[in-house]
């Protein structure tokens, strides 16, 4: 029994609670069995406050003489059992309080055992019955004890008090209140645990359900816009055909009237006039007479004209029968118009989808009409002709070059160049291989990146950086890079938003892009995905038209084109040679590489650029002039023989001329036929040939261009030009406002998230994984409370990292070609980057949920899934980001190898004992770790205590960082987003 006041000088101070923490763990983190000696309990001096349970009070009064602060009081006098409640270590003189969900009550000697029970220390020996045993002697460690904390079954809303667990709840160690189950029945009274694996199996076949259905059903919620937006279409396109039928009858109705009233008109005025002369010889003077006349002698005429508006009358009765539905009206030129109809109520969005198909098809039926009529053109269809070509909105690009050469290394690949594009014709770049085709077109375009460049490139007669122009430049490259996951007209749809202007109505771009669809024939397979390497789709042809509709649908200035008709047969090839020709009309600068033409379609450019092996040029000019050109050179083509076959045969060295010359030679002839400067380099092929360098220039180029020598120029002023033209960002000459950076996010947005309905195949495994790496790691991992559930969060930590690493990369490596074909086009690559990871925001916060529905219920940890499920979103968060730098900076097999072992790796550093703690702070494992540990190990009675000291797992964590943990987590997520971005803007294409 304590005496009154008593209690205060038997607690234990705060220099002897230090004391006994830091005793319990030796210096490498060792479990100490005995505690330290002091002033109070040593070898010389051992009273009976050193026995376990037992306290001894300090003085009342202390000598200040002989205290200090930081050290332990003298505690010798009137030495007691420990209160119930508090505990007394052996070795300690004074009394902690148990901490709540411990059981502490009196010790009582157990004479058969001669220990006191409940705890496990001996009974003091040649001592009372009423002094033998007393308190609590430990502290509610977990790791190394379960003696003292309310036992399971039980619960203990005071450390002395210990009540049943009903029925219906569950109680597990160190309870302080009952937990209520979730299936009643299976809990019966004093439950340690409910059994909640049945719930985990009722989700798993709810999430095994969920997948199967999204798996199906993924493509329905895309298709069922698509079939409304293909009735608007096809009733637009009806329309627009009748209307054009209807024209077509009104004119021809109009036309033949106004043949048949000439006629009328003629025969009426030539009796009328002698129907006068008579009258006024017979009665001079009778006018009444005469004015009564005049309409009797036009009754022929009367009859004649009501002929005319009857078979008018019939041919608009025939139009009628023909589109019951349209209603139109005659203007008063006499062509057929629309009439406003009536609003309708319901199909709002299907009305304004309609209106908007309506003016686009009616368009196109027109100018398929206009160009039927010009293949017979009268003078007055001529003059219509060029005043529609006045209409041209394109800006118009010229595009010369001037001594071009380009160097990769010590090789060059293009050599002295000098030439032009011209705007609204066609020019063909043949060649032998390894003429540098595909090497002019990049100069040409300015993609000119590791090459030296020498030379110059004119843009409308300017010296500027041609990359100034982008926004109206399109570039189709040999390989056929779209999306396989998008139909054809979703590709080329993202195209136009994109890259037209701004401030173009809807309705324009609605007629861009369906005049494309219809130039390419593209209407059978608008609505078929292109198809993949895994999933077939369109065929090779189509898509190789799909290729360059993407180009064609943002309206360029210039359009360059690498080997457009590869693959393509003769049929396919002139429908894209005439969907060039018509952009050609409208002012577009088209250059395109062709292999092989045939004759026809040879014959359907405009210009023609011959290279030789080595990067020289043969001939630069129109094609109606080339033979002429070789035959002044002494090279004839034979009957039945395609031209350009027969001068890449010779450039080959296949064939050989019959007029002897060679075709290394063939370079220097064109340079002096147009008084160019012959390299240095190629004096011997000149000397070879007889001739001499030219020292002013000869007669103009067959180009047309203008002639021009080119002067040395000074090699530090050159080189000072080459150097900004390179390094100094290009201003943007195109007079061209593209959408901006949030409303290009918003069409990324839209299109990823097609691409993610799509694949949610992909999804739906990712998911099932998951869970079933979530059902193994909890039934294998069982929770044990003196580890807080540490292995199974181990396993956690390695599982989820490496499942949603591997599905991050699919985001960015598997359309690494088209980034970079979207990005040298101008388009934003920050609203690249933002929408795909906006979208794998859903997976970010889908996959902690489907994890935890299969761990939680099979492991059933302490802590709750609210706070396991915050640490898993912050893991998942920061391991995708981590996945994104692997996709970008490396290829798809060493991405994935990384992000196989990183997750091992630095989850074995952090849970080392040896490994520095400065190299544990950089590991994202170790914080995830400590997280999942923290949220357990508040839920379990005294852990505050321990912690409080650092002694929580050798000094590793602390109960205290909890939204620490959370919040170092995601922001190694939003770094490694950041270092992802800056590596995909300084990424170069392979």
């Amino acid at each position: 029994m304590i005496h009154s006041g008593d209690l205060p000088q038997r607690l234990c101070t705060p220099n002897e609670v230090k004391f006994y923490f830091s005793s319990l763990y030796d210096h490498d983190g060792d479990k100490n069995i005995n505690l330290k000696t002091n002033i109070n309990c040593n070898i010389s001096s051992w009273g009976k406050g050193c026995d376990p349970g037992w306290a001894c009070a300090t003085d009342p009064v202390p000598d200040p003489r002989k205290h200090d602060s930081n050290s332990i009081p003298l505690r010798r006098r009137n030495c007691q059992a420990c209160c119930e409640g508090f505990f007394c270590p052996r070795g300690l003189t004074c009394m902690l309080p148990c901490p709540l969900g411990s059981y502490c009550p009196r010790a009582t000697a157990n004479e058969t055992t001669g220990l006191c029970d409940p705890y496990k220390y001996q009974i003091t020996p040649n001592s009372s019955s009423t002094e033998s045993c007393g308190g609590a002697d430990m502290w509610a460690d977990i790791q190394s004890t379960e003696e003292i904390f309310c036992p399971a079954g039980y619960y203990c809303p005071t450390t002395t008090k210990r009540d049943s667990c009903s029925s219906g709840h569950y109680c597990r160690l160190g309870s302080t209140a009952e937990e209520k189950c979730i299936i009643k029945g299976s809990c019966d009274e004093n439950e340690d645990n409910e059994n909640i694996v049945i719930l985990g199996a009722c989700i798993v076949g709810a999430l095994c359900l969920l997948l199967l259905i999204i798996y199906n059903c993924s493509d329905k919620f895309l298709s069922i816009r698509e079939r409304r937006k293909a009735r608007s279409r096809e009733n637009a396109i009806q329309l627009a055909r009748q209307q054009v039928k209807a024209h077509e009858g009104w004119k021809a109705a109009r036309q033949f009237a106004r043949r048949h009233v000439n006629g009328m008109q003629s025969h009426l005025s030539r009796t009328f006039s002698r129907r006068k002369s008579f009258l006024q010889q017979v009665d001079p003077d009778n006018s009444s007479r005469r004015v009564q006349e005049a309409p009797l002698m036009g009754q022929d005429k009367t009859q004649e004209m009501s002929d005319s508006a009857v078979f008018a009358a019939e041919s608009t009765t025939e139009i009628t029968e023909v589109m019951p539905s349209v209603i139109v009206d005659v203007s008063d030129e006499g062509e057929v118009v629309a009439a406003k109809e009536k609003p309708v109520s319901k199909g709002k969005h299907r009305s304004t989808h309609t209106q908007v198909f309506k003016y686009a098809y009616g368009k196109i039926e027109k100018e398929k009409f206009q160009q039927q009529e010009n293949k017979n053109l009268t003078f007055t269809g001529v003059i219509d002709m060029v005043k529609d070509q006045q209409e041209i909105t394109r800006p118009l690009l010229k595009v010369e070059f001037r001594d071009l050469t380009l160097m990769l290394g010590k090789k060059k690949l293009l050599r002295s160049i000098n030439g032009e594009l011209r705007p609204g014709r066609v020019t063909a770049v043949m060649g032998p291989s390894g003429a540098g085709k595909t090497t002019f077109l990049n100069a040409v375009t300015g993609k000119v990146n590791g090459y030296k460049v020498t030379g110059s490139v004119l843009v409308n007669g300017k010296n500027v950086n041609i990359r100034s122009y982008k926004k109206i430049i399109g570039f189709v490259p040999q390989d056929d890079i779209v999306h396989g996951n998008l139909t054809v007209e979703e590709n080329l749809w993202f195209s136009a938003k994109c890259r037209l202007s701004a401030r173009m109505k809807h309705r324009d771009k609605v007629l861009i892009v369906e005049r494309v669809i219809d130039s390419l024939d593209l209407q059978g397979i608008r609505n078929s995905l292109v198809g993949t390497v895994e999933k077939r789709g369109i065929s090779g042809g189509q898509r190789k038209r799909v290729n360059v509709g993407i180009e064609m649908v943002m309206e360029p200035s210039l359009l360059i084109l690498d080997e457009p008709t590869s693959g393509l047969d003769s049929s396919s090839s002139q429908l894209l040679l005439r969907a060039l020709r018509h952009e050609a009309l409208e002012g577009v600068n088209v250059c395109a590489v062709v292999h092989q033409p045939s004759y026809t379609l040879y014959n359907m450019f405009d210009d023609l650029i011959l290279l030789a092996k080595g990067g020289l040029m043969v001939y630069n000019g129109p094609v109606k002039t080339v033979e002429d050109y070789f035959t002044s050179l002494g090279i004839h083509v034979s009957d039945r023989v395609n031209p350009p076959d027969h001068y890449i045969d010779i450039l080959e060295g296949i064939v050989k001329p019959e007029s002897g010359i060679k075709a290394k030679h063939l370079p220097v002839h064109w340079m002096l036929y147009n008084g160019y400067e012959v390299p240095s380099d190629m004096q011997d092929d000149l000397k070879e040939i007889g001739e001499q360098t030219p020292q002013i220039c000869s007669s103009p180029s067959m180009s047309g261009s203008t002639p021009h020598c080119l002067p040395l120029r000074n090699a530090f002023t050159e080189e000072r030009d080459r150097l900004e033209h390179h390094l100094s960002k290009p201003k943007d000459l195109s007079s061209r406002k593209t959408p901006g950076i949030f409303m290009q996010y918003k069409y990324y947005l839209g299109r990823v998230t097609k691409q993610r309905l799509r694949e949610a195949n992909l999804l739906a495994v990712d998911f099932l994984i998951l869970g079933l790496a979530g059902i193994c790691l909890g039934t294998i991992a069982k929770l044990s409370d003196k580890t807080f559930g540490m292995p199974g969060y181990i396993y956690t930590i390695i599982a989820v990292s490496l499942l949603c690493k591997i599905a991050a990369l699919r985001s960015f490596s598997l359309e690494r070609l088209q980034y970079f074909r979207e990005r040298e086009s101008g388009m934003s690559s920050l609203a690249y980057f933002l929408a795909r990871d906006t979208i794998d925001h859903f997976s970010t916060v889908v996959k902690p949920i489907i994890y935890l529905s299969m761990f939680y219920y099979f492991n059933n940890p302490r802590s709750t899934m609210a706070d396991n499920y915050i640490v898993l979103l912050a893991l998942v968060y920061c391991v995708t980001g981590i996945g994104y730098t692997f996709a970008i900076c490396f290829s798809p097999g060493s991405a994935q190898l990384c992000s196989a072992l990183i997750p091992v790796v630095l989850t074995l550093l952090s849970t080392q004992k040896s490994t520095p703690m400065f190299l544990k702070r950089l590991c994202y494992s170790k914080w995830a770790l400590e997280g999942f540990i923290i949220v357990n190990a508040k839920k379990y009675p005294g852990v505050w205590l321990i912690t409080r000291c650092g002694l929580l797992f050798n000094n590793t964590f602390d109960i205290h960082n909890y939204k620490l943990c959370i919040l170092i987590l995601f922001v190694y997520g939003l770094f490694f987003r950041m270092v992802a971005f800056a590596a995909m803007i300084l990424l170069k294409k392979r």
